[in-house]
């Protein structure tokens, strides 16, 4: 009887710590098999992207997710938004992925502080990160002591985000202070590695992922379960899309260029406002770019010029030398514009310069050209719009009397004294409502205008 007791008691506790086993194992299951996100980077990395960024690890913290995967393929970079984002990533409450992707992407210096500040770093073949410039952003009119202080606050933090992930940091220092640039193959052969992972694709990666174990802020390690498993990209709202296409130096200096056109447009060719509202629009899209992005604002106030040159000389008789000089102007503030200090292999694309100093140039000279063609044209209308038509005599030249001309009867004063009527005059001048005219003087003249008649 006492050992039938025994046997139920040992099997009682048996059954609770199996049942506690179980649902320990089926939380921590349920804990570490969240969705995968995936967010894609693409173009300059500037503030709008971080904010965009910041949505998504924050979605996937609060989605408790298996992973966060972050797609670099991208090569501007603003320096001054980056690395407050990458503390982020270091301290996130979801495993972070970061993979410059696909084969022949570059991640330039976002790549070097998000693949250093995430928990797992991963490439794929013939990818790069890091810039040829440094990575930390110094003002050269600080002391050399304090540059170097700010060179090391930057190779510190970078150091401690890879040493806790066991990865090397030998190029760190080389990187911050003089520029570096590193493809997935020299990364993968340090020792230890600098990369994690090297993949082909998301397919790969998520199969290479499987079963690692990554310890996040506060200690707590999770295993990463992605065998199988599909993944939810996160994509940017409306609103979003809308600020990071403003926020490309390329579209910013279009905008800025068409909405110096559309009022340069208006100003040669008064109408209803119709191209002025259009340019203040498009000028404040370029503004709104312009802000998030380190801009020379000299250089700014350079293209503004250079069109103020322009359309000083369709009013200024220089025979276009305003306009030479006013895109040469053009074109340096065009490749001046973005500080490349602040914001390493942030620029206008070349072909986008190329096309606007083109087609500005055509556009000058035709306005130009328009401008001196109507100005030598002969006045249509009104009064002066008579001066050299002819006219027939109605009433005698004594020297007053009438003409005919244009479909109504007209008082005039003949410069050769009498005109019979019926004859044919030219009327030269007008004064005071009144004709001032001479006799045809070829008889040629004469036959042709009775033939007309």
């Amino acid at each position: 009887m006492v050992q039938r007791r025994w046997f139920y008691s040992l099997l009682r506790f048996f059954l609770l710590l199996l049942a506690s086993f179980g649902m320990h194992t089926l939380a921590t299951a349920q804990s570490e098999r969240g969705p995968i996100y995936t967010v894609a980077v693409q173009g300059t990395v500037t503030n709008v992207t971080i904010n965009f960024l910041e949505r998504a690890l924050r979605q996937a913290e609060a989605g408790n997710a298996t992973a966060l995967i972050i797609t670099l393929n991208n090569q501007g970079t603003v320096l001054r938004a980056v690395r407050p984002f990458a503390g982020e990533l270091a301290e996130a409450e979801v495993p972070v992925v970061v993979y410059v992707a696909p084969e022949g992407a570059e991640a330039g210096a976002a790549g070097a502080f998000f693949l250093s500040a995430a928990d797992i770093a991963a490439m794929a073949p013939d990818t790069t990160f890091g810039t040829a410039t440094p990575l930390a952003e110094v003002d050269v009119l600080l002391t050399e002591q304090t540059q170097n202080l700010l060179f090391d606050s930057v190779s510190q933090q970078l150091r401690e985000w890879n040493a806790a992930q066991g990865r090397n940091t030998d190029w760190i220092d080389q990187a911050v202070r003089d520029g570096m640039l590193l493809t997935n193959a020299q990364a993968a052969t340090l020792n230890p590695p600098a990369v994690d992972i090297v993949a082909g694709d998301m397919d790969e990666l998520l199969t290479l992922l499987e079963g690692r174990t990554v310890e996040l802020e506060g200690g707590r390690q999770v295993q990463i379960q992605t065998l199988g498993r599909a993944t939810r990209s996160i994509t940017p709202n409306l609103w979003e899309q809308f600020r990071l296409l403003l926020a490309d130096p390329t579209v910013a200096f279009l905008l800025l260029v068409l909405g110096a056109i559309a009022v340069y447009t208006e100003l040669v060719n008064p109408g209803v406002g119709v191209f002025a509202g259009i340019g203040v629009v498009l000028l404040l899209g370029a503004l709104i770019g312009f802000f998030s992005l380190p801009v020379r604002w000299i250089s700014v106030a350079g293209l503004l010029f250079a069109f103020v040159l322009i359309l000083l000389d369709v009013y200024v008789p220089s025979h276009g030398a305003l306009t030479v000089i006013g895109i040469s102007v053009l074109l340096v503030s065009s490749l001046t514009l973005i500080d490349t200090n602040q914001a390493p292999n942030t620029f206008v694309a070349l072909w986008a310069i190329l096309m606007v100093v083109v087609l500005t140039a055509l556009f000058a000279a035709a306005s130009i050209w328009i401008v001196f063609h109507t100005r030598k044209r002969p006045i249509a209308g009104g009064q002066e719009g008579l001066i050299g038509k002819l006219a027939e005599v109605r009433k005698r030249l004594d020297p007053d009397g009438m003409v005919f001309v244009d479909g109504a009867l007209w008082r005039a004063i003949s410069e050769d004294g009498e005109v019979d009527a019926g004859e044919w005059v030219r009327v030269t001048a007008v004064y005071n409502l009144r004709l001032v005219v001479r006799r045809l003087e070829s008889e040629e003249e004469t036959v042709q205008t009775q033939g007309v008649h």
